[in-house]
């Protein structure tokens, strides 16, 4: 098989990041990466910088691309906005989502270009999505999709920290495999449905689980009268784990099983800092706004109708330790955010912000992967992406299931040529 990679919102390239430094085979030939209402887009200047133009990339708005002119490929991967996922009739022509979710472009490429394996990323809160009414619903209409498709798919919510990076960043990660693999067989010869998670997941090489799970929970796709009847009446509790096998769903609680090392803020910080704007007392009454912010805090709102109640919420570390990792960095990174790390200078001792070389060192990015662009834009596209290390070992378990399909190819290919010489 070989091993050619698709990515949708490409971002400025996580995902390949993650798969070249395998170093193992992969060839991206297509990239996809269009920021809606951006006159200046960056990102894709970023991927198109670093890479070049090997291959086919596309800055246009995804649902304007003709999927069956995409590349051939034998890996789609990409990481999407959690949306709305809800369907509905829409008379003659048949089922409607709604406009604008990037999920049905993901399952129009896939039905179009019939990956033999895809590999997605999105926020964990997308397994709990839209909330208690139809709880995991959107998450059990991309399986559902899937299904439909013809694969199998397994998830796992995986936080970066607990494998040894230097980010407490939770994400959820789908791998999902087409029915004539070798390794969708290979499921399907599982005992049951948690042996296979146990000791056939893709995550499980590089990223080992301790063996109980807890919260075990089962359901099935079947017995809809179609997607809009799934997305009417759906609703399941995803736990962090789980695994989709024709039809029938299993899932459960896991906890991490990692020996290695651990990296922490102290080790991705600079030891010098030229920037000073990135020093917190540089602006007059930062420091007070942060220390509100990131305090505890009870105190008498009123709404918007008029209504009075309490908000109150817990304090959190400042400065943020440089003993431990940090936390989920999000887009805001560089505003006066109760979310923004605030850490204490290593030379000087003040408080500051982290550069943007230390943001893309949490994404694990090389270091000045965005110089160039805007500060802001900066915080930005490290604040959307992902841990490429992450990318990096789930693709030892990736490599490993594609070695697993030549060598029963080749198998194969010896059991005829050997009844063709007897």
């Amino acid at each position: 098989m070989q091993k050619r990679v698709a990515e949708l919102f490409a971002g400025v390239g996580g995902f390949r990041v993650g798969l070249d430094k395998l170093n193992s085979g992969w060839s991206f030939v297509y990239a996809n990466q269009w920021e809606p209402g951006k006159k200046h887009q960056y990102a894709f200047d970023c991927y198109s910088r670093h890479f070049g133009t090997t291959e086919k990339l596309s800055n246009e708005d995804i649902n304007q691309v003709d999927k069956t002119e995409i590349p051939d490929m034998d890996l789609l991967v990409g990481g999407f906005p959690c949306q709305d996922y809800s369907v509905a009739h829409s008379g003659a022509k048949g089922i409607q989502g709604k406009k604008g979710v990037l999920w049905w472009d993901i399952r129009d490429t896939i039905e179009a270009k019939r990956p033999a394996f895809v590999l997605l990323e999105n926020v964990d809160r997308l397994l709990s999505s839209p909330g208690k009414a139809h709880r995991g619903r959107d998450f059990g209409m991309i399986l559902y999709t899937l299904n439909q498709l013809g694969y199998g798919a397994q998830w796992r919510v995986i936080n970066a920290a607990e494998y040894g990076f230097p980010q407490r960043r939770r994400r959820v990660f789908i791998f999902a495999y087409r029915q004539d693999t070798n390794y969708f067989n290979t499921i399907d010869s599982a005992i049951n449905l948690k042996e296979a998670l146990l000791e056939h997941s893709v995550y499980n090489e590089a990223l080992p689980i301790n063996k109980a799970l807890h919260l075990e929970n089962e359901t099935t796709l079947d017995g809809y009268i179609d997607i809009v009847d799934f997305s009417d009446t759906f609703s399941f509790h995803f736990e962090n784990t789980g695994i989709m096998h024709n039809e029938d769903v299993f899932t459960g609680k896991y906890t991490p099983k990692y020996t290695g090392t651990s990296t922490v803020l102290n080790d991705i910080v600079l030891d010098h800092i030229d920037d000073d704007t990135l020093f917190i007392d540089s602006t007059p009454g930062r420091r007070e706004k942060f220390e509100y912010l990131k305090g505890a805090k009870k105190e008498e709102r009123t709404s918007s109708t008029g209504f009075s109640y309490y908000y109150s919420e817990g304090g959190m570390a400042f400065p943020d330790p440089l003993s431990k990792p940090g936390r989920t960095m999000l887009t805001s990174e560089h505003s006066v955010n109760r979310s923004t790390h605030v850490i204490q200078d290593k030379e000087t001792g003040k408080l500051r912000l982290l550069s943007p070389l230390e943001c893309e060192r949490l994404q694990t990015f090389p270091d000045n992967w965005t110089e160039g662009m805007p500060k802001s834009s900066r915080y930005f596209m490290m604040g959307n992406a992902l841990v490429c290390g992450l990318v990096t070992e789930l693709g030892k378990g990736i490599d490993k299931i594609i070695a697993n399909e030549d060598e029963n190819n080749n198998q194969h290919v010896q059991v005829n040529a050997d009844s063709i010489t007897h």
